[in-house]
């Protein structure tokens, strides 16, 4: 199917997504970027973004309902992790069984008309952009950071120097379940002393 890539990538992505949510603390859920400038976005309030708007993204413009609140009860770091990972796989159900025309067929994006692939990789771009300043906020507060697409400085630097790529968990259901437990990522190496930039001063 053309249009197998989107479905492929969405199903990578929501999983990308809780990784992140799960390299945060409890307690930093409530940090902003500046301290008391409203503008910057706490963890919390990206959470709270991302499964709103997802939701009305999905329901309004590809006409997907998972059936469920977007937002869970209590607003706690576990409890986001759990609910978007469970609507977000009923959304990736659902585009599982979709066709081409569905795909092609244009449909109201905000104030014009696109059609549904266009939609979804614009969608897939705007979780993306969320989640690389949810990656920056975690170094704002010194976190470790295990792979989100590649290597990182912690686990090993630069791809350059045959750093490997480590993710916290094996699958999304061991996330869920090792976080419930208070946590139970893979160790990180570090990068042993070599570089993690390409300009390091």
């Amino acid at each position: 199917m053309r249009y197998a890539f989107l479905v492929e990538t969405y199903a990578t992505e929501r999983v990308k997504v809780v990784s992140v949510w799960s390299e945060f603390r409890d307690h930093d859920l409530t940090v902003r970027p500046s301290a008391g400038d409203a503008r910057g976005r706490s963890p919390h309030e990206h959470m709270v973004h991302q499964c709103v708007s997802e939701d009305l993204w999905f329901r309004s413009m590809l006409g997907i309902e998972v059936g469920a609140p977007p937002l869970p009860q209590p607003e706690t770091r576990l409890e986001f992790m759990k609910r978007y990972a469970q609507d977000s796989g009923k959304r990736l159900e659902a585009l599982q069984e979709k066709g081409e025309a569905w795909w092609e067929e244009q449909v109201k994006f905000f104030d014009v008309q696109r059609s549904r692939a266009w939609v979804m990789a614009r969608r897939i771009a705007h979780t993306s952009h969320h989640r690389g300043q949810l990656m920056a906020m975690l170094r704002m507060l010194g976190r470790d950071l295990h792979s989100n697409y590649g290597p990182t400085a912690d686990t090993g630097g630069l791809m350059a120097n045959h750093a490997p790529t480590i993710y916290a968990y094996a699958s999304l259901e061991d996330l869920l379940a090792g976080e419930a437990r208070g946590g139970a990522k893979a160790k990180l190496p570090g990068a042993g002393g070599k570089a993690v930039t390409e300009r390091p001063q």
